[in-house]
């Protein structure tokens, strides 16, 4: 009897426990893209690219992912910046961008200050005005910025650097792509991904720690839209989006097909 009347206690306390667990907060993924911006088809296909993503992110349990056009003027961003756990900024002169409108910056700013984490690819790097690279280093990590910036169509191997858990399941892996190279990064970000150009090898893939807290990841490959067919780069952009969110990502790397 004693022992029908611990199982049944067992059951209800863990039944209990059960709402709590199911009632969990999803993190709330926000992908923006933007319009083709006049380069050739089949490259900077932002939108194109943030579906596929957003096709990754939802298989992930607690992730709940929002798609969102930001082409100018933007007037909800503000609004839909401040619900956002987690932004991925895959658009055309992102830095730029960022900077060209005060409420749009402060809103960014924000989102670190509660620790939201912050993921950004390609053009969404990049900046011809160099007034506009420290605040996006601040936020992002790295900056492809400036009159100096440089960038180049190489096929290469990929090279993971040392262990990291966005690095789970990756090995070195060919790509071809227009990489950006000598970025300008904070002094406290982790390499992640290295590339030989010119004989040197280069850091484009990074994940940065900020000092205010929250999380920060960066990839300047996929000007190529076909390169999202690649595994390797869908596994390493959705697990760095799942790190700046502070999602566990499995020992072996996400499953990716």
């Amino acid at each position: 009897m004693r022992v029908l009347c611990w199982l049944f206690l067992l059951a209800a306390s863990s039944s209990l426990l059960l709402p709590m667990h199911a009632g969990t907060p999803k993190k709330r993924v926000l992908l923006l893209w933007q319009k083709p911006d006049g380069h050739p088809k089949d490259t900077h296909e932002y939108e194109l690219g943030q579906r596929i993503l957003k096709r990754e992110l939802d298989k992930i349990p607690g992730i709940d992912v929002t798609l969102a056009n930001a082409d100018d003027p933007w007037r909800d961003g503000p609004e839909l910046l401040a619900k956002a756990d987690g932004v991925v900024l895959f658009v055309s002169e992102g830095a730029k961008w960022l900077n060209s409108n005060p409420e749009r910056l402060a809103a960014f700013q924000a989102c670190a200050k509660r620790k939201a984490g912050l993921a950004v690819l390609h053009w969404g790097m990049g900046t011809k005005d160099a007034k506009n690279i420290q605040p996006f280093v601040d936020l992002f990590g790295g900056c492809h910025g400036g009159p100096d910036r440089k960038y180049q169509i190489v096929s290469t191997d990929a090279r993971p650097v040392g262990k990291h858990p966005i690095l789970n399941g990756l090995a070195d892996f060919k790509a071809r792509d227009e990489f950006y190279y000598t970025l300008k990064f904070a002094k406290t970000k982790t390499p992640l991904l290295n590339v030989t150009i010119d004989g040197e090898a280069h850091t484009v893939a990074w994940a940065l720690e900020r000092a205010g807290g929250g999380r920060s990841f960066g990839f300047s490959g996929l000007h190529f839209h076909e390169n999202w067919q690649s595994a390797d780069y869908r596994r390493l952009v959705t697990q760095g989006v799942l790190w700046t969110v502070d999602m566990a990502i499995p020992k072996d790397g996400i499953a990716v097909k």
